[in-house]
């Protein structure tokens, strides 16, 4: 025991020992004296239980001697005049001295289930075994009665120096304790401990095994369901235009075919537009392989809103003619990277110029917000379901009506916006059609 701990124990017996002794002298005139002295373990049984059996002995030793000076005939001195007195007193000091031990066993009993408590619950708590090993090991090691613990899990021998214990789990090995300085008065309580540590370490371990494999399986079918996504866009999306301008060119380059200008016009276009299809859908494949790696490194600037989005509505060529612009009296300023917004923009017109039956325009409404530049896209197309809000951001995903596309688009949008600090969602009314906003970052946001 530590002896600053045993001197706290022998301080605290002392005073207990005072107050007991006030009190049987209270009592002297009106109990027999003789029988007061079970009182005395008022002040045996804490220190015992707090201090252990150690301090809880030498509080009942000095308990009797007390009595015996104070309240035994002759009093002050540590003699008897009769001899069943002694008899008395050595029955008062084994009692103390049992009781002292149950006691002390009771809290080291308590100790141990609280530490294994602790422990199972911090197993079950943290999904990572190993940084707690090390948290569970100092623990242990105390209620262990050695200097110093440290658990390794699995077949491996241990690098640590001391006496190495073996886990047992259902009969298996699930790890090993190294035991530095054990001191033998704790021997019974390693033997208790012990098997109860490896119980849990082995459930623990199970429990990682299958979580880490459950993330394995769950990460397998992401990935093959994302494999499974690019060739079905792969075999349409890139097939598709491939075929139109093979189509195309192959009748220009026939000398048996004879073409008007108009129908070389036609084809021309045919190959032009196609080839323009391609491209995008490969950018659109490229961009989102950028967010997906963190590549996609923003540099903002301050830019005036009003000419991003006549930016991004001079990109979409003859179809931007549809888009319908309501501008406030004065432009807001973001901080933005220009050509990543665009981006955004872009694809936000597009999906809602597709959706919107022609000649039906879509409207594009600027607003502030506090701290926000607000962008709304409406289109006059079906709408969005409340389940499809958040799956339509998602990579591969297209609109429930069947509507052709790589089903990037959106989620090309969602990374380019949160890479520069900004949110887009959508918002959508049965029958209304469907709002896409896009919160920007204001220009005074540094």
């Amino acid at each position: 025991m530590n002896l600053r701990r045993l001197l706290a124990g022998l301080v605290t017996g002392a005073a207990l020992i005072a107050l007991v002794s006030g009190a049987i002298y209270l009592l002297r005139d009106h109990v027999p004296v003789l029988g007061l002295a079970v009182l005395y373990l008022l002040a045996v049984i804490p220190v015992a239980v707090v201090w252990g059996l150690v301090a809880g002995v030498v509080v009942s030793v000095a308990s009797m001697l007390v009595f015996n000076f104070f309240f035994l005939p002759p009093v002050h001195t540590l003699r008897l005049q009769e001899s069943s007195h002694w008899f008395a007193l050595g029955v008062f000091v084994v009692t103390a001295i049992v009781v002292s031990e149950l006691a002390a066993r009771s809290r080291r009993r308590a100790n141990e289930s609280a530490l294994l408590a602790e422990i199972a619950a911090s197993l079950l708590e943290h999904d990572d075994l190993a940084p707690e090993l090390e948290r569970i090991a100092a623990e242990a090691a105390q209620a262990l009665q050695v200097e110093q613990a440290t658990i390794t899990v699995g077949d491996a021998t241990p690098t640590a120096e001391g006496e190495r214990q073996p886990l047992f789990a259902d009969g298996r090995r699930v790890g090993t304790i190294v035991l530095k300085g054990p001191r033998q008065s704790g021997a019974a309580a390693r033997r208790r401990l012990l098997p109860a540590l490896a119980s849990l370490l082995g459930v623990a371990i199970d429990r990682e095994r299958l979580a880490n494999e459950a993330l394995e399986a769950e990460t397998l079918r992401r990935s093959d369901a994302v494999k499974t996504a690019v060739l079905r866009s792969v075999s349409h999306d890139l097939r598709s235009p491939l075929m139109a301008i093979l189509t195309s060119a192959s009748a220009l380059a026939r000398s048996d075919l004879e073409l008007d200008q108009d129908d070389q016009r036609e084809l021309v276009a045919t190959i032009l537009n196609e080839a323009d299809r391609l491209d995008r859908v490969i950018s659109n494949l490229l961009d989102l392989s950028r967010l997906e790696a963190g590549a996609a490194e923003p540099r903002p600037e301050v830019w005036p809103v009003d000419e991003l989005v006549a930016q991004a509505i001079g990109q979409l060529g003859d179809a931007g003619g549809r888009i319908e612009v309501e501008l406030p009296e004065e432009s807001p300023a973001v901080r933005v990277d220009a050509q990543q917004i665009e981006r955004v923009l872009v694809n936000l017109f597009e999906n809602a110029l597709k959706y919107s039956p022609e000649p039906a325009p879509v409207r594009v409404q600027l607003a502030e917000a506090a701290d926000r530049v607000l962008v709304r896209v409406v289109d006059h197309g079906p709408g969005v379901s409340p389940d499809d809000r958040q799956r339509i951001f998602e990579p591969f995903q297209r609109g429930g009506d069947g509507a052709r596309g790589a089903g990037l688009g959106l989620a090309i949008a969602r990374g380019f916006a949160e890479a520069n600090n900004a949110r887009v969602w959508a918002e959508s009314r049965p029958g209304q059609g469907a709002t896409f906003v896009v919160a920007l970052p204001s220009a005074g946001e540094l």
